[in-house]
């Protein structure tokens, strides 16, 4: 057969990959699982050859050897085309240890590459995949059918008006665009008709062509043994204005024509008038040898898929290879290098029966359409049983009685259909081939990733493999595509990313698990060892921060709020229930726990989770900051709600919960998967209803932070606190506007102990710090801080400390306008009472509370807080006040915690805070 037909000579060569005849049986999402599943099931009949063996053969086969290896060896010699065959079996053979790999770990359902790549990398990369895998199916299965109506036409059709050529008398079929577009359709209609009777009788056809192909391989290599020297004709080059001899030599087994041939002698194209060089012809014969996955693809029609794909497809690729190989032997020994170059239908001329290898052609050509037909339905169906794209896919689930998914089959075919309404796809053929190793880059992927997270269930009976060899097929793959085509290359990429951003965004939640959290767990463990408490520096400090909660229906202001005082440390939510386990038929906080998590991907912080049972929340507090966090990552500040008569007010009421988190919760199985209420967490406490909490308690927990080493944060008015009202446009602060953005107001010194003088202690710097933290986020960047120093008018030290303070905040780089407050009148109310105070001290210690008159102290303080208030125009959107240390005298809780809440009454947003460790240095 002459070979006139670019799209035949070249495009032929892309691989094929069958899908299987079942698809995924398991479905990952709730979504999924509700679909239609047929009852009759056909039951997994195939084994080693005829599942594997078969289909991989003639993938990996198609048309390459009888069109293909004569021009590998006329371009580049018998050393470079061995050279070629080496590199490029090394790459899909680093591919088939992953592939065989994955199949023998565990259990492998329907689905194929597909499969194996949804459930090990997760829905994103497994739907992505599937999708460029899908499209590259349908492309080739048209490739192979216009390649297979060319063929036809160069044999049977008659010449157009505009060649001068006579036609034969077996030139019968009308030529022309609108006859081969008739041509082709009524072959993708005959392949249609095969694939919707059902895959029973594809196996049954893949049979017989591959006895036809077996039988057209054993005659090629007979006849280099039979056949005499003879003289070939060659096609007409005349389109290519050469001067070459019109014919050329079958010398038979000869030395000095095996000579002749084994250097390269790159030369143009005959076909495509394309000069010819190492990288191009390699990137050709590497097409022939894809169509790897095949055999894995079957594995929904496999009776031991973990026992027939790595040694089937093992025994195909080493079968191809020798094949590919000894031919080209046989080739260069027997070939004038003349005759390779500008006959690539050669085969046929020298064959004992020459019809024989047109046949070889036609079938395998024939074979491949189908096996890409059927390939992309089941992978069509496959995507629409998981329901990765919602009710897109929704006709693609339906099945017949057997369980053959015609309405994928439809499709698939209409969609083929429309391809070949284009006509040549000699530019789509080159990104469909890319589209197969971006696929098997991503089983390789997929292996790797498995091999890295050490995951204890991933064991695979076949060991012949490491993340070396994982790496190598990744390698290896993603340079073939940019060596056969950096554009296509890159686009495929774009897309695939493309795709994984739409379903990680669109897509719903599986249950299929994630490799990512494997992974990141993984390296986590490490990290957190490698992180030595040993070598903290305060250079290097971060907030790390544990915000109790009560109920977070009345607290979602708060928790933002600390979100964005984190500074990128660790934020834990802790909450304490009340009871005993040895009470309690199970652990009642397993069920609220994925609520918890819910919630925080409703807020949109970043922050874990850590809840505990104990008798008493005193108790909890204390287990929670003994336990919580690993290593250095643990909290080193711990955040209260303010502890005073306010009734909580529910946040969430009515609040939908829209979350990426997994499961969410069952109490509303009618709603949407993604749109859960709360349920798991309790109504809020009514007015006349007790605390679970009390006073003394309270105080206790503030002091049992102290004693542990913790800063402690006290959070008043947080219930109403609005982030988007207070950062939000126009920087609108309760009915005030601020071009500059909010204010944030420090008072460093201690206001219940006038006498202390300066704000350089730790606690006070402690404040300066968080403050400070505060404006470096990207939200509250635009705030300024405004420093407020208590001194007493016409005091000499005013100017010294002024300038101390602002030496100190240029070393600390802290931007803050310092504002001078004369608390003459307010200071003199606790000098009134100073000898009081210093008779009521105990002998072993300084009290830090005064022990006061409750109406001479009340007095004072409330002072005290009209002085903030008065300084605080505009409002500012919070406020950082000094927390004292809790007075060691139990009996004095009471009043250390009222003098707390005179202090901060009706200020706003405030933080009373208590810093025990250095934060803050000047050195770099």
């Amino acid at each position: 057969m002459s070979e006139k037909s670019p799209l035949l000579h070249y495009r032929l060569t892309n691989s094929t990959c069958s899908e299987p005849r079942d698809v995924c049986k398991h479905s990952g999402t709730k979504a999924g699982r509700g679909g239609r599943r047929s009852k009759d099931k056909p039951a997994r009949k195939l084994g080693v050859v005829f599942g594997v063996v078969v289909p991989t053969l003639l993938s990996m086969f198609s048309v390459v050897v009888f069109l293909r290896i004569g021009f590998v060896v006329g371009q580049a010699g018998l050393y470079q085309s061995i050279a070629m065959f080496l590199v490029a079996y090394f790459i899909i053979t680093m591919t088939v240890l992953s592939v065989c790999a994955i199949s023998t770990n565990g259990a492998l359902d329907a689905g194929g590459a597909y499969y194996m790549i949804s459930r090990a990398l997760g829905p994103e990369f497994g739907g992505s995949i599937g999708i460029m895998f899908f499209f590259a199916n349908v492309c080739s299965s048209a490739l192979y059918v216009l390649g297979l109506v060319e063929a036809v036409m160069s044999t049977f059709g008659i010449p157009e008006e505009d060649v001068a050529a006579v036609a034969g008398p077996h030139q019968v079929l009308p030529s022309g665009y609108w006859w081969s577009l008739l041509y082709g359709t009524v072959l993708l209609f005959l392949c249609f008709i095969v694939c919707l009777v059902g895959a029973h009788i594809y196996a049954k056809a893949a049979f017989i062509v591959f006895l036809i192909v077996t039988t057209v391989l054993v005659s090629v290599f007979m006849s280099f043994f039979i056949v005499e020297p003879i003289v070939v004709i060659l096609p007409d080059t005349s389109s290519l204005n050469s001067t070459s001899l019109s014919t050329a030599n079958y010398s038979g087994f000869q030395l000095h024509t095996l000579e002749g041939n084994l250097l390269p002698e790159y030369t143009v194209d005959y076909t495509t008038g394309a000069m010819m060089s190492f990288v191009t012809v390699f990137a050709v014969m590497f097409n022939g040898c894809t169509g790897i996955m095949a055999g894995s693809n079957m594995s929904g029609d496999l009776k031991n898929p973990s026992y027939s794909i790595p040694r089937g497809t093992i025994s195909a690729v080493l079968t191809t290879f020798v094949t590919y190989n000894l031919l080209s032997l046989l080739i260069a020994s027997s070939c004038d290098r003349h005759l390779l170059q500008r006959d690539y239908s050669f085969l046929g001329d020298i064959n004992i029966w020459p019809p024989m290898v047109t046949v070889g052609v036609y079938s395998s050509t024939m074979s491949a359409a189908m096996s890409n037909l059927i390939g992309a339905s089941r992978i069509l169906y496959a995507l629409s049983k998981d329901n990765l794209f919602g009710g897109v896919l929704a006709l693609a689930k339906k099945t017949s009685r057997s369980g053959n998914p015609w309405a994928s089959v439809l499709v698939s075919w209409l969609l083929i259909q429309v391809v070949l309404f284009t006509g040549k796809l000699n530019t789509i053929a080159g990104i469909v081939t890319i589209f197969f190793l971006l696929v098997y880059a991503a089983v390789n992927l997929a292996c790797l990733a498995l091999e890295w997270a050490s995951a204890p269930n991933f064991r695979p009976s076949f060991r012949c493999f490491t993340w070396h060899t994982c790496t190598l097929g990744i390698i290896g793959c993603l340079l073939m595509m940019f060596l056969i085509n950096a554009i296509y290359a890159f686009s495929s990429i774009a897309f695939m990313l493309l795709l994984v951003m739409l379903i990680h965004y669109l897509g719903p939640i599986s249950n299929w698990g994630y490799i990512s959290q494997a992974l990141i767990f993984h390296q986590v463990r490490k990290y957190l060892l490698m992180l030595d408490v040993r070598k903290d520096h305060v250079k290097f400090w971060r907030p790390q921060v544990l915000l109790m909660v009560a109920n977070p229906r009345s607290c979602t202001g708060l928790m933002t709020f600390i979100n964005d005082l984190k500074k990128s440390g660790l934020y834990v939510l802790g909450h304490v229930k009340l009871g005993s386990l040895d009470t309690l038929p199970s652990d009642p906080l397993q069920s609220s726990y994925v609520s918890w998590l819910s919630l925080v991907d409703h807020l949109n912080i970043k922050s874990f989770v850590n809840l505990t049972i104990a008798d008493s929340v005193r108790q909890g507090v204390q287990n929670l900051l003994f336990i919580t966090g690993f290593g250095g990552m643990r909290p080193n500040t711990l955040v209260l709600g303010f502890y005073d008569d306010h009734t909580p007010e529910d946040h969430l009421q009515g609040k939908i919960l829209l979350s990426s988190g997994h499961g969410m919760d069952d109490a509303s199985p009618s709603m949407e998967p993604s749109e859960q209420r709360f349920p798991a967490f309790p109504s809020l406490r009514g007015t006349e209803e007790p605390k679970d909490l009390q006073e003394e308690e309270y105080v206790s927990v503030i002091a049992d932070a102290v004693k542990m080493g913790r800063n402690v944060t006290l959070a008043r008015y947080f219930n109403h606190f609005d982030r988007e009202e207070v950062l939000g446009s126009g920087r609108k602060i309760r009915g005030h506007r601020s071009k500059t953005g909010p204010f944030v107001d420090v008072w460093p010194l201690n206001l219940l102990r006038p006498d202390t003088h300066g704000c350089v202690d730790v606690c006070s710097l402690f404040l300066l710090q968080l403050a400070s933290v505060l404006q470096e986020t990207r939200a509250w960047s635009q705030a300024r801080l405004r420093l407020f120093l208590c001194v007493e008018a016409g005091c000499s030290l005013k100017k010294e400390e002024e300038k101390k303070l602002q030496v100190m905040l240029k070393e600390l780089r802290i931007s803050a306008q310092v504002q001078m407050v004369a608390w003459d009148q307010v200071v003199a109310l606790h000098w009134q009472r100073q000898q009081e105070e210093e008779e009521a001290e105990r002998g072993d210690g300084i009290q830090e509370f005064p022990n006061t008159p409750p109406q001479l102290a009340d007095e004072y303080i409330c002072a005290v807080n009209s002085l903030i208030r008065r300084h605080g125009a505009p409002q500012p959107a919070v406020r950082f006040l000094y927390l004292p240390r809790p007075p060691a005298d139990t009996s004095h809780y009471h009043a250390y915690l009222h003098h707390l809440d005179l202090l901060s009454r009706d200020l706003g947003p405030t933080l009373l805070i208590h810093g025990v460790t250095p934060v803050v240095t000047t050195d770099f």
